[in-house]
């Protein structure tokens, strides 16, 4: 059974039951904060829920697409690495609200994301180079600081989003603010940002370490994570 395929299927499923839900609370929540409520979703919370959600939602749709037009496989262990990432970020992190209730969440996550831009910078090694494994012929330290540095810049770009969308929907992806929409100051109102760039670096760092050591040593480690291009079946001639 493709277990990558079979979790793809159920985190898209409850994404997308989970923009209905968040429709109707969204329209039944209040505009503003109620002091004797401080704990209560108004409307700007359910629209980074939305938004989040939705982004989950194409996201789990990317993989087909890239299949379908540049004839990309993704193998199923990082296929549900990638469900079960999208499941605990946007399910669990937003909609649960597990970023505010569960302790180091938000960090585990980013430490976790860092390490799957890692793995997906090797990838992009074999696009460049139109290759199906990591050219041999590339030194294993030029390799993994290529991946080392693409991880960090798809870090920065996230951050970006967030920045945009936190300043375009008045959302709460910075952390800049508590749940009960207290604003935050000073060096706290930059400490979620930092510690994300922080802990993406550190995941990225260990993965590259260990592609390095598997590149180094020829473990294959990183080989079962490789994004790779399908190949063409031979045609054959029946026999007469």
């Amino acid at each position: 059974m493709n277990w990558g395929k079979v979790v793809a299927i159920a985190v898209f499923a409850t994404l997308l039951s989970s923009i209905l839900f968040i429709a109707i609370a969204m329209a039944m929540a209040p505009s503003e904060p109620n002091p004797a409520e401080p704990y209560r979703r108004v409307k700007g919370d359910y629209v980074l829920m939305l938004l989040q959600c939705i982004v989950g939602v194409a996201a789990m749709l990317l993989p087909s697409l890239l299949k379908r037009t540049l004839n990309l496989v993704i193998p199923s262990k990082m296929m549900l690495l990638f469900a079960v990432f999208l499941y605990c970020a946007i399910y669990l992190g937003e909609v649960r609200a597990f970023y505010y209730n569960v302790p180091h969440w938000d960090t585990i996550l980013h430490t976790f994301s860092g390490a799957m831009l890692g793995a997906l910078g090797f990838s992009v090694i074999n696009f460049l180079n139109k290759t199906d494994r990591v050219p041999m012929n590339l030194s294993p330290l030029f390799v993994v600081v290529f991946a080392f540095c693409f991880a960090l810049a798809l870090g920065v770009v996230w951050e970006i989003y967030e920045f945009t969308a936190d300043a375009l929907l008045h959302t709460n992806m910075q952390k800049f603010a508590l749940e009960s929409g207290e604003p935050l100051v000073g060096r706290d109102a930059l400490m979620d940002t930092m510690k994300d760039l922080i802990v993406d670096t550190l995941g990225a760092l260990a993965m590259s370490i260990i592609g390095y050591i598997s590149l180094k040593y020829k473990k294959g480690w990183v080989e079962k994570l490789l994004l790779h291009r399908q190949r063409k079946a031979e045609k054959t001639t029946p026999p007469q």
